[in-house]
């Protein structure tokens, strides 16, 4: 039952990290602020990402893009 659960949680991880990796790519921030989140988030991948859910930047939406002026 341990390893069960130690490999849903580690799979889990993996994919929360995917997705903040992504939407800071997705960001409007500069380029070495992205590379620092990002690098936060692959060497430290639970306390980067919560880190990043705390402080970090936020992608944009699609259709947030074709509303700005």
């Amino acid at each position: 039952m341990t390893d069960a659960f130690g490999g849903i949680f580690g799979l889990l991880i993996l994919a929360l990290d995917i997705w903040a990796i992504v939407s800071v790519v997705r960001s409007d921030s500069s380029t070495g602020k992205k590379a620092m989140w990002v690098l936060l988030i692959v060497i430290l991948p639970v306390l980067g990402l919560i880190i990043w859910g705390i402080m970090g930047p936020r992608g944009n939406r699609p259709d947030q893009r074709n509303l700005r002026p």
